[in-house]
């Protein structure tokens, strides 16, 4: 892969940061025009394996921030041609999958990789037509097959190691099925439905549901992954809460549940999630574990989720905790300069302006 073009690593990234400082007047345009000259050098993908963070979506994604800039028409009318081209063969491919009742693997329908990231792009674009279409097929994905979830993954959620017996469901909001459940809510509020979309959304919850926990002296926390071996036994064997991360922990699973439950307009299940969200930056050993700046599992993107939660809320969500907790975290001697795990998305979550909606690449709004 080409660095450049990478919405996580690469110029492309650090190119929304630039965006976002250029349209508060902290930057000039130059800068930013610059770093997306950098990102397009190499070409730009529309291979099988283009995504929202990577290829021609993840350049869709960007420009759509700077979409009242001159000059951009074209090179965002390609971008714009490119997602919708990826997107539709990734949607023959899984619905001929569904329809051959197999497995999917994650990078099918998750946000880094999948089809829900190809729905965050053609949204960000305004091709409605096209993210229906993603919509219905996230609806199947949802419909139970065997017993099992319809998303439920035959590996497991890493693929350098050896996988669960029998595979898993990943609750992940840039992995899992967390991602799909805040792309129906998110939809659904924009006013963009599909038949079965709400259902869709209810399954997902009471996943959800069936799987919460409960910590030792209160606070709602979630298991990173379900296994066969899960299923047996009832429980999970994840002893507890890990890092309050956007990707994997309390923070992302929390801000999709309150979409969902604004989607389906139940007020007691938003202030459920919300009061998880406050419990888990209430708990100083769970906020322990962030040890870096990243937004993807560090303190950006637990400053991030919380700005959006608590835009939100039913409940007083207070930011102070958040902000300290990043505003001390000092960046580390090899720390990158991308957007997901690095400097530039450490400097969006900092700067806490939203103007370009750049933390809609989160699924956060």
């Amino acid at each position: 892969m080409k660095p450049g073009q990478s919405l996580s690593g690469g110029a492309a990234g650090i190119a929304l940061l630039h965006i976002e400082q250029a349209r508060g007047g902290a930057a000039t345009w130059d800068q930013a025009n610059a770093t997306l000259i950098q990102a397009v050098a190499d070409g730009v993908s529309i291979a099988a394996t283009a995504s929202l963070y990577y290829g021609a979506p993840a350049l869709s994604f960007v420009l759509h921030g700077v979409a009242d800039r001159p000059g951009l028409a074209t090179a965002m009318a390609t971008a714009d041609a490119g997602t919708a081209m990826v997107t539709r063969h990734r949607l023959e491919a899984a619905h001929a999958r569904i329809d051959q009742r197999r497995r999917p693997l994650m990078a099918e329908y998750d946000l880094i990789g999948g089809l829900t990231g190809l729905a965050v792009a053609l949204r960000r674009s305004g091709d409605h037509d096209l993210l229906r279409d993603v919509l219905g097929y996230l609806v199947r994905l949802t419909e139970p097959v065997d017993g099992l979830p319809g998303w439920w993954c035959p590996t497991g959620p890493n693929r350098s190691q050896k996988g669960p017996i029998g595979g898993h469901s990943n609750h992940s909001i840039a992995h899992g099925i967390v991602g799909p459940l805040a792309l129906l809510a998110i939809a659904f509020r924009d006013g963009i439905e599909v038949d079965g979309q709400t259902d869709a959304i209810t399954r997902i919850c009471r996943w959800l549901d069936a799987w919460e926990q409960q910590k030792a002296g209160g606070g709602s926390w979630w298991p990173q992954i379900v296994t066969l071996a899960d299923i047996d036994r009832g429980t999970t064997s994840q002893p507890g809460p890990l890092r309050p991360s956007w990707c994997y922990g309390i923070p992302g699973i929390t801000r999709a549940l309150q979409l969902a439950a604004r989607a389906l307009h139940d007020p007691a299940r938003q202030q459920h999630a919300e009061t998880a969200f406050l419990d888990c930056l209430n708990d100083p050993e769970q906020l322990g574990r962030l040890i870096d700046r990243s937004l993807c599992h560090g303190t950006g993107g637990l400053l991030a989720t919380a700005r959006s939660i608590a835009a939100d809320a039913l409940i007083p969500i207070p930011l102070t905790q958040p902000l300290l907790l990043h505003q001390n975290a000092p960046a580390q001697a090899d720390e990158p300069s991308g957007f997901l795990v690095g400097s530039a998305g450490a400097a969006l979550a900092a700067a806490g302006t939203r103007t370009t909606s750049w933390d809609a690449g989160l699924l956060l709004r």
